[in-house]
């Protein structure tokens, strides 16, 4: 069965990439856009839809609305509640529906979801999936590129 939805614990995949939004912190705003725009990126090209959760009221931010929201689904934890309830909620209430992947590195979530049959990921593999994906994606389309070319080049036959 094909995946219905990844769900995402936000600052866990942001504190195991180092190398997004170099230099910021890692609960900034521009770490978070940057991570939603890679998980945009990510949606695109298996098309599987992606909810990304994190901790804490989100500050909504005054001016034009967020570009990414629209793509991804984006979840802030409200009073009493963390990320990690809200993805243990939902992996559990998706899993009549199809099968869920939850990424995320703290083990007692993975624990409580695998426990409850749905599927787990460690941030690093996501990662993992992440460049592999990525990188297939650009050979795709630098092959498309290279055979519209030849395409174009060749002498027409009469």
């Amino acid at each position: 069965m094909a995946l219905l939805r990844i769900l995402v614990d936000g600052y866990s995949l942001l504190h195991s990439w180092p190398e997004l939004a170099e230099g910021r912190p890692r609960h900034s705003a521009a770490a978070r856009d940057e991570l939603i725009s890679w998980l945009v990126k990510y949606q695109d090209a298996i098309g599987t839809p992606v909810t990304v959760i994190f901790d804490g009221s989100g500050k909504v931010r005054k001016g034009a609305p967020d570009e990414f929201a629209r793509q991804v689904e984006v979840l802030y934890s409200g009073g009493g509640q963390t990320a990690d309830d809200l993805l243990e909620r939902a992996a559990y209430r998706f899993r009549e529906l199809g099968d869920v992947l939850v990424v995320t590195n703290d083990s007692a979530v993975r624990d409580v979801v695998g426990g409850a049959g749905g599927l787990t990921s460690s941030c690093e593999n996501f990662l993992r999936s992440i460049q592999s994906e990525m990188e297939q994606q650009k050979q795709d389309i630098k092959s498309h590129n290279r055979r519209e070319r030849n395409q174009f080049n060749r002498p027409a036959i009469r």
